[in-house]
């Protein structure tokens, strides 16, 4: 039994029982099932307010996951490169055609390191890095 037919019960009951209103305990009976039935509606009210909200926070919370997903999708795929890196793999860009090759480090030792896409050959300069690094530390 919801609040609101609860009270009307109660207002019933005292209804069904002639309870005299013109009496002081009659007429605080009277008030306190006013009251009550006042409260009653009110809190429906707020009731259907707070469903209100929580559907309408549940379809922003989806819609921000949806816009989480769209912005951070290149972080994960950051972290998928930082994995690869530490499992002794790495990732080469080919100079020729862009496509991404996953080497590990005994293929950057070979004098043989090719695109599996295009065929062209290429080498990987670590001086480059090194020189970036030492630039870094005397700054």
């Amino acid at each position: 039994m919801e609040l609101k037919e609860k009270v009307s019960y109660i207002k019933g009951l005292m209804e069904g029982m002639e309870y005299d209103t013109t009496t002081k305990e009659g007429k605080l009976m009277a008030a306190v099932v006013d009251v009550l039935s006042e409260m009653a509606e009110d809190v429906t009210l707020i009731n259907e307010d707070v469903e209100d909200l929580n559907d309408a926070v549940d379809a922003m919370s989806e819609a921000l996951e949806d816009v989480e997903d769209y912005l951070f999708e290149d972080e994960d795929e950051e972290d998928d490169a930082d994995e690869l890196y530490e499992d002794g793999l790495y990732e080469i860009t080919c100079p020729k055609c862009g496509e991404v090759v996953c080497v590990d480090e005994d293929m950057l030792s070979d004098d043989n390191l090719s695109c599996p896409n295009c065929g062209t050959k290429f080498e990987v300069d670590f001086e480059d890095e090194e020189d970036e690094g030492e630039q870094q530390d005397e700054d």
